[in-house]
């Protein structure tokens, strides 16, 4: 007697097959399946991660790259021997933007603030000056840029690391500046892009 030999299922079929046991699997399940779970919290900053070689000659003096799209911050140290990521908070406009290359000129430990003269006429309310303390906009600790006015620095307000919510500066989280304040030092190479 011959052997009778079967076709396999036609990719058709497979997707028919496959889209209705689907169907009747979530058809069973019932309506109180189909409500969505709670919320799930999500990191707003993407993360893309570059290669210093991209954006720099070489490591003197450690480098620092700020991603304004993907709002975080990438360290390296000269030797390489140290590579960091933190998240950040970014400028909330592309006007208050301002990308490429500057240096750290400055560190300070509980940094004072005082508004730009933009952001004075913006917020008439605002105080002329803010002293060092918890209460800050500057945070813990400053590293200032040879931009005048930018600033790459701590904040209290850690709704804002992951967002689009200074008016030009990089905020990082208090213990992240911190720690990134003691990796870099003056004449570090930054880059925003």
């Amino acid at each position: 007697m011959a052997k009778k030999t079967s076709r396999p299922p036609s990719r058709r079929a497979l997707l028919i097959g496959a889209a209705g046991t689907a169907f009747a699997s979530s058809a069973s399940m019932g309506l109180a399946q189909a409500v969505p779970s709670p919320a799930v919290k999500r990191n707003v900053s993407s993360f893309r991660v570059e290669a210093w070689k991209d954006h720099f000659d070489n490591l003197r003096n450690g480098a620092i790259l700020s991603d304004t799209t993907s709002r975080m911050l990438q360290y390296w140290s000269e030797d390489e021997s140290v590579y960091r990521i933190y998240p950040t908070s970014v400028p909330l406009s592309e006007e208050l933007t301002r990308l490429g290359y500057t240096e750290v000129i400055q560190k300070k430990v509980g940094p004072s603030w005082a508004p730009t003269p933009s952001m004075k006429r913006r917020n008439p309310d605002w105080p002329d000056y803010w002293p060092p303390g918890p209460d800050n906009p500057l945070g813990t600790h400053a590293l200032y840029l040879s931009w005048q006015y930018y600033r790459i620095h701590g904040t209290n307000d850690t709704r804002k690391i992951g967002r689009k919510s200074s008016n030009g500066c990089i905020g990082l989280y208090n213990e992240q500046i911190a720690e990134l304040f003691d990796l870099a030092k003056v004449g570090t190479q930054v880059k925003l892009i």
